[in-house]
Order: C-alpha cells, then sequence, then structure tokens
C-alpha cells in the first residue's frame, strides 16, 4: 500500500468544475481508501494498493473523464517523494526569502534539453526559479498571480503537463500523507 496525493491540473478554474466530494467517491470506487481533499483546487490524498503513479494517474484522468466529462491532466506523488521535494527546495538556506511567495511547480516528466535557458526571459523583477528533478521551485516576490512563469508558460516551453501549488500547501500536503 502507497500513500500518494494527486495533484490535479486546473480544476475549478476557467469553467472546469469539480465537487471534491464527487472526486472522493468516485476515488473510492477505484478502490483507493482513507481518501483527503485539500482546498477546492484539486488536492488528493489517498492509499492504493497501486504504486506506479503513471498507472495511478491515467487511472484517476480516466475516472474523471468518464464521470464528469473533464480532460484534466493528474500528477501523482507519493509520500517518500513529497518528503524528498520538501527537503530539497533550494529556496530554504537563503534566509533573505519569504517562504509565503515560494511555489513549486510539478512536471509531468524531467525537461529535456537546457529548462534554465527556455525560462529564464520568463523570469522578471526579482524571480527566481531552479529545476530539480521533475520540479521548478519558484520564488515569486510579487506573486504568483503576476509571474509569466505559469503553468501554461512552462508547458509550452518544456513540453510537458505542469500544475503549481504554493509552499503552504506543499507542506500541508505532506503533513496529510
Amino acid at each position: 500500500m502507497a500513500t500518494c496525493v494527486a495533484l490535479l491540473r486546473g480544476v475549478n478554474v476557467g469553467g472546469k468544475t469539480l465537487k471534491m466530494e464527487a472526486l472522493r467517491t468516485g476515488l473510492e470506487e477505484l478502490g483507493f481508501a482513507d481518501i483527503r481533499t485539500y482546498v477546492q483546487s484539486g488536492n488528493v490524498v489517498f492509499v492504493s494498493p497501486e504504486t506506479s503513479a503513471a498507472r495511478l494517474s491515467k487511472k484517476i484522468e480516466d475516472r474523471i473523464l468518464d464521470e464528469f466529462g473533464l480532460a484534466v491532466s493528474v500528477l501523482v506523488k507519493t509520500a517518500k517523494e513529497m518528503k524528498q521535494i520538501v527537503k530539497e527546495n533550494p529556496f530554504l538556506k537563503d534566509k533573505a526569502i519569504d517562504e509565503s511567495k515560494l511555489h513549486v511547480t510539478f512536471l509531468s516528466d524531467i525537461p529535456k534539453g537546457p529548462t534554465v535557458e527556455k525560462l529564464k526571459a520568463l523570469a522578471t523583477n526579482g524571480e527566481r526559479f531552479q529545476t530539480v528533478g521533475s520540479q521548478i521551485y519558484l520564488y515569486c516576490p510579487n506573486g504568483y498571480g503576476r509571474t509569466k512563469l505559469s503553468n501554461n508558460a512552462i508547458e509550452k516551453k518544456l513540453s510537458v503537463v505542469a500544475t503549481t501549488r504554493n509552499w503552504r500547501t506543499v507542506n500541508t500536503l505532506l503533513g496529510m500523507m
């Protein structure tokens, strides 16, 4: 059994409405247990006998499409992976960084090629980012809502699926796991 988190891309924004209670019921029917959601933006912690993140992502995506008619990308991380993601945040060592301005962009794959060069032009006004594996750690001193390092821009530049969570949410999800 594996404790995992499913990070849904773009739900409850732009017309893609998905009630978390209905999602929990749908995931129970897939055989998942101890299902808990966090906020309405598509964060689901659960326990599953399946341990493959790729197979879990596909199962959840298919269920959401079949049951709710929504094409939603889903990224799954295990508790062990989330612990490592929190531990590896390179910005935590800098005491001048305001943690409320930190974010993690989760990617569907490790980006190919020179990631930094592809994204460098998007970082403005003191923004910083660092890619570690299939995550991009972001520091957006003026707020995530003002950055050009959005999910859409990252997806376009890197040809991967991207979904971003603020640092508080990342830590809360780890705590739930």
